[in-house]
């Protein structure tokens, strides 16, 4: 399950789309609050989150994942080219992170490399 994090309804609604194409199954949150406030915050494989966000940007919502001791393998999408973001991200686990637009090919083979990576041999 690979849980995508935009609070743009036009992103969230391609990359669902995207992945779903791809065999992967998705649930959307409009938002970190969402994904937070949601009990299955856990049961993810693989999470993909917008940088920016209007409330609680990706980089604040990964280091709160963290906190809570969520694991799953996150990816970070932007559309703000900044070695200071990919540092940070890197700083506190994010897998990758990745430049909008066309995402396509780069988002599905990272999120089947952050799947198959948490799968035991």
């Amino acid at each position: 399950m690979v849980y995508v994090v935009d609070d743009d309804h036009d992103v969230r609604t391609s990359l669902h789309f995207l992945l779903e194409t791809e065999g992967f199954e998705v649930r959307t949150f409009r938002n970190g609050a969402a994904l937070l406030g949601s009990s299955a915050r856990n049961s993810a494989d693989c999470l993909v989150i917008d940088y920016k966000m209007a409330e609680l940007d990706g980089l604040e919502l990964s280091i709160r994942l963290r906190r809570l001791e969520v694991s799953t393998p996150i990816i970070l999408i932007t559309g703000y080219p900044d070695e200071r973001i990919a540092a940070k991200a890197g700083s506190i686990g994010v897998r990758q992170v990745l430049l909008k637009p066309n995402l396509e090919n780069k988002l599905t083979e990272c999120v089947r490399q952050a799947i198959d990576s948490t799968i035991p041999s």
